[in-house]
């Protein structure tokens, strides 16, 4: 098994500020963690084939941001075993085909402010989510969902939306998940919008934990 993981980080809607240092997080959990990282933001990187990676990861992400060889290439490497990791703008991603949608779960609807919330952890049985507690503070924009993915994928974390204000998605508002797609995994978290996630030892632990898991490490 390759040991490599794409990250892609292309964006054609709203563009973070925080990438730059998304990217340079995840190539040092490479570097502590043996696995190699190539970043782009070429969409005809994504036409040739991908079965030299273990993963790709949509790192924030906006709008259409794959050719139709692109949409294609991709996936068939998930059907057949690839792993595929969303982060926070993944969600604003690829409006327009129909399968992105599926495959990562759901799709972002709106966000309040960026402010303190509560994350509250449902599974701990997960690389993700097993080194958090229960309950876990953090700040981010909180992001509301189309649709409850919950039954289609298995929730590992959700938002207490009594913690901030602005939540629309009321009791059960999934933040974090994964699921398998074919014979490829996926993992996918909301939270991420701001460089100072990508210092955060635990938020840090949090985005290694998806890639190991999607990527079979």
């Amino acid at each position: 098994m390759t040991s490599r993981v794409l990250v892609h980080t292309r964006t054609t809607d709203y563009r973070h500020d925080s990438i730059p240092d998304a990217v340079a997080a995840v190539r040092s959990l490479g570097d502590e963690h043996g696995f190699g990282v190539v970043a782009t933001e070429d969409p005809g990187v994504l036409e040739a084939p991908l079965d030299a990676y273990a993963a790709i990861v949509f790192l924030s992400t906006s709008g259409e941001v794959l050719t139709p060889r692109g949409r294609s290439r991709l996936a068939a490497y998930v059907e057949a075993g690839g792993g595929f990791v969303g982060v926070h703008a993944a969600a604003c991603t690829e409006y327009d085909w129909p399968y992105y949608g599926e495959l990562l779960g759901a799709r972002f609807d709106r966000h309040p402010d960026f402010q303190p919330g509560k994350v509250v952890v449902e599974d701990h049985d997960h690389p993700a989510t097993r080194h958090l507690p229960s309950v876990w503070d953090f700040t981010d924009e909180w992001y509301d969902f189309r649709a409850n993915p919950r039954g289609s994928v298995r929730v590992l974390a959700t938002a207490d939306e009594s913690s901030y204000e602005g939540g629309r998605m009321g009791d059960d508002h999934p933040l974090v998940w994964c699921r398998e797609q074919g014979a490829g995994r996926v993992f996918y978290t909301a939270l991420g919008h701001a460089s100072q996630a990508y210092e955060d030892p635990d938020f840090r632990a949090h985005l290694l934990g998806g890639i190991s898991w999607a990527a079979a490490f």
